[in-house]
Formats: structure tokens, sequence, C-alpha cells
């Protein structure tokens, strides 16, 4: 291809494996980190991720490797799909072999603990000589793959970084919006995981599509009050990376924190549906940060009290809905009323 672009991608879970597939079937070189030699041996001898995608043979362009310098090193375009919990360490460890301009692309939809530092704040403090930006949307991964008509959002106040982005990954099954607002783009990312766990704890105990619209909604509004007290645009949540993201893992069984929520839901402990599930849910994660920043800030999150009061202190789903339906009712879209004090509902 005339205007390959050389790309690597960190991670070889669901997304970044899919990610790659993408970039391949559109004539770029990607190479495909991974941390296991057996893994990257295995794909690079049937072509398949058996352990994500055991149906679908990767394209020829994705190179499966366990050399992450070299591979960062050719790569003009870096995209990270990494797990929050490990992000940092990775990164730190790898940074010798990223350059100063280079292009680095956060997938991660997740929070570290320290300091509550989201990925594109890591990624300043680790690697501060490249231009970052962060992708974020309503992306399952085994939607994209099947070519399912999909969008997302690149967010990055490096005009040549979205266009490179937009570019690389843009096609006739996924589009590319852009946006500058990288903190909400990515706050919309990590916060959402958090409702996509209550929507599927609703749908487990078999509350109806009434209920269900209304705790979307409502997540939403929680989820931009939250934004906002940290330096977000609200508007933001209005785009794909906000609601668009919010309705795709609050309504999909593809969605692995809703699947979580939807086995606690049915009589799971929270460790056994985390072990069920087999991969990470960030949304379990994000939970107690956000729970704990929320108390630091004085913001009413109603929703991610009464989720962290059921997974955490053992709480009985009916008392919790029972409690946030009797709280004092208020405005429906956020900051158009004042706020009428804590006694607020959801």
């Amino acid at each position: 291809m005339e205007n390959a672009i050389q790309t690597t991608v960190l991670g070889g879970g669901s997304f970044g494996t899919a990610m790659a597939q993408v970039l391949a079937e559109n004539g770029h070189p990607v190479r495909l980190w991974m941390r296991s030699a057996e893994q990257a041996e295995a794909i690079r001898r049937t072509r398949i991720n058996h352990q994500y995608f055991p149906e679908l043979e990767l394209n020829a362009l994705v190179e499966p490797t366990t050399d992450m310098g070299g591979a960062i090193e050719q790569a003009e375009l870096v995209f990270v799909a990494l797990p929050s919990k490990v992000f940092r360490d990775v990164i730190r460890s790898a940074a010798g072999h990223f350059r100063d301009q280079q292009m680095v692309v956060s997938l991660t939809k997740g929070i570290e603990r320290d300091g509550f530092r989201l990925m594109s704040q890591v990624l300043k403090e680790e690697l501060p000589g490249t231009r970052v930006g962060v992708l974020s949307g309503p992306n399952l991964a085994g939607e994209l793959v099947q070519h399912e008509i999909t969008a997302s959002v690149i967010a990055s106040e490096d005009r040549e970084l979205r266009e490179r982005v937009q570019q690389a990954l843009g096609n006739a099954y996924f589009r590319i919006y852009a946006n500058l607002d990288v903190y909400g783009v990515e706050l919309g990312g990590a916060l959402k995981n958090i409702y996509a766990v209550v929507s599927g704890l609703a749908d487990a105990r078999g509350m109806g599509e009434n209920t269900k619209s209304m705790l979307i909604t409502r997540s939403l509004a929680e989820m931009s009050r939250f934004a906002v007290s940290m330096g977000a645009n609200p508007m933001t949540f209005l785009g794909l990376a906000g609601v668009g993201d919010l309705i795709v893992t609050c309504s999909s069984s593809l969605s692995r924190n809703y699947r979580v929520g939807y086995a606690v839901g049915r009589g799971s402990t929270l460790d056994e549906a985390v072990t069920e599930l087999g991969q990470v849910a960030e949304g379990v994660r994000t939970l107690e940060l956000v729970h704990e920043k929320a108390i630091e800030l004085d913001v009413y999150m109603p929703l991610v009290r009464g989720l962290y009061q059921i997974l955490y202190r053992g709480a009985s789903i009916t008392d919790v809905v029972g409690a946030l339906m009797n709280a004092t009712q208020n405005s429906d879209v956020e900051f158009i009323l004042p706020r009428q004090g804590e006694g607020s509902a959801i």
C-alpha cells in the first residue's frame, strides 16, 4: 500500500487484536506485541488468536511478537491496549524505546489508583517527548472484527495525530471522529464501565424496559456530573465517547462489564463473576476508585454508591433500588436546574 503506516499495538487481548486486524485490513503493517511467547507463536503458526477470536483468521499484515523494543522503534503509530492495572509498569519498562514526537494512542478504558490518573496522563508522565491521544467509543471488539458498522473518537490536542489516526483506522465499516477534550473522552470510556455492571444487574433481575431506560439516562447525568467536577467538557458526553459508549455497554451481552453485573444479579459473588468471565472487567476496579473520588470531591453519585454497596458491602439489590426511588426527585437534565442538595434522586 502506497500510504501504508508502520503501526504497533501493545496488548494481544480482545480489543488489541481487533484493532490490529482493522489496521492490517486497511493495508498498514502492524506488530502485535504480547507477553506470551507461546501465544505469539500460536498466532504466527495458525493466524488465529484462539483465546479471544477462535473463528477469526488474522490478516497477513499482523505480525505477532514479544520483542517490544523492535515493535516500538519501527512504528510511527503505537496503540496501547493494556489493562490499567499494568499500564504504567509496561510503559515505564519500554520508555527507552520510544522516541520524541512519536504518536502514542491509548485504547485503555480505565483509571490508575495512585493519584486517580487516566491513561493519557500516565503516557505524558512516562513518555514526556511523545505525542499522546486516546481512542474511545462504542466499540465492541467482537462486532468490529465482523465488520459491523462502528464509530469511535480520537481525542488529542495534536491535529496531526488526530488526522493520522483517522487515516490509519477509517474505512467502510469504521468511522473515526475527532475531539479536543482528551480528559472528557477518556473519562467517558472509563465511567461507562461502572454503569454497564448496573445494567447487567438490572437485566438479571428482570427489570423492565422503562427501568433500564431510566438507569441509562440517569447514568449519563451522573457521569457528566462527575466528569465536569474533574474538568471535562459536558458536551463531550452527548457524543460517541459518552452516550454512545454508554448505550452499547449497557445493552449488550458482549460487554464484559455487563456480563459481570448479570452474573452477580443471578446470584454469583463478585469473585465468581470475574473468574467466570476470564477477562479484565475494568468497571469493577473503576467502581472502587470513582466511589472514593466522589466522596473526596463531594459529588453526588447514587448509582455508584448503590453498586458499591451491593458488590462490596453485601447490600440487597432490592433495598438499594428502593432507597434510590424514595430519594428526593430533582431535575431531569444535568446543569439545567440548580441541584437542591444531597437528597437529590438519581
